[in-house]
């Protein structure tokens, strides 16, 4: 489990994170997710203590990252698929973290086969393209099957076929009984992948929450309605919650399908369809990180903060 406790991070004068507070517990995807330097990577990067809070704690199975006896083997990390050597071998580079992190050698071509890159492991780092790398930093992350995971825009340079691939293996994870923390800026992967998500904005939470509900509280309660008496459901909802879309069909806002059914029951009306809407993860994410006048006045801390 991720637990951070009131973090908060300053950059001279600017906050980067503020007072953030949050749990990540296992058996579930959570996505994290936030415009460009909204204080993302910065917080990963302090619940892994490369940098450190100004306030608040950051904690993995209830203790500071550097208290960790066996870091590798209890907490997978990917923050920068670039940070390799090129000029090593993946075999090579996934060796000398496994020496690193007291794990068998064995465990090097497991996870190259894992990724799908065990035809590559004697490539050297160089060759590979982004979506390769992006899988060696997969590999890296769960050389020591750890039980937590903690990946930093992992979709980032995937075709098409990788990304349903890392999607299956994240879920298969966090089936498993793992704790899997994802960020992205993604949000149709993250609506088919993450069971949960965190939305900070300006470094604080504004959300927190499963996606079902996320979607749902975003699409306002929109019921899309055909009957044949259209006019006289109308006229018993509330005033102004229905809108004529064509003949013998309406839309209902503020109402969900439960309440537009019970309502046309009360009245003996047949309906011959009746669907909830829901907003996509995409739309809900926007409702909630929108800047009124266009500006937000953390984005040019984004190569500071995202790196």
């Amino acid at each position: 489990m991720i637990e951070a406790r009131n973090l908060t991070k300053r950059y001279g004068a600017r906050t980067v994170v503020e007072d953030l507070t949050f749990t990540v517990p296992p058996g579930r995807v959570t996505g994290f997710l936030g415009p460009n330097g909204a204080g993302k990577s910065t917080t990963l990067r302090m619940i892994l203590g490369l940098d450190a809070p100004d306030s608040g704690v950051a904690l993995v199975h209830g203790v500071p990252y550097a208290s960790l006896a066996a870091p590798l083997r209890e907490v997978g990390a990917l923050l920068d698929a670039g940070a390799v050597h090129p000029g090593r071998t993946a075999h090579a580079h996934l060796s000398w973290l496994a020496r690193a992190g007291g794990i068998g050698s064995r465990r090097v071509g497991e996870v190259l086969e894992l990724v799908g890159l065990g035809g590559e492991g004697r490539r050297r780092i160089g060759e590979f393209s982004l979506g390769m790398r992006q899988r060696l930093g997969v590999a890296a992350a769960l050389l020591g099957d750890p039980a937590v995971l903690l990946l930093d825009e992992p979709l980032n340079g995937l075709d098409a076929q990788g990304i349903v691939w890392l999607r299956v293996l994240l879920r298969d994870l966090a089936a498993q009984g793992r704790t899997v923390f994802v960020s992205s800026h993604l949000m149709n992967e993250m609506e088919a992948t993450a069971d949960h998500v965190l939305v900070i904005d300006s470094g604080r939470l504004v959300a927190d929450m499963g996606v079902g509900e996320l979607t749902r509280r975003a699409a306002g309660g929109r019921v899309t309605v055909a009957t044949p008496r259209w006019a006289e459901l109308a006229a018993v909802l509330p005033e102004g919650s229905a809108r004529v879309d064509g003949p013998g069909r309406l839309t209902v806002t503020g109402l969900d399908a439960a309440a537009v059914g019970e309502a046309a029951a009360r009245h003996g009306i047949a309906l011959h369809e009746l669907v909830s809407h829901r907003s996509r993860l995409e739309d809900a994410f926007l409702d909630l990180t929108r800047d009124l006048d266009g500006l937000r006045p953390h984005a040019a801390a984004d190569s500071e903060e995202e790196r």
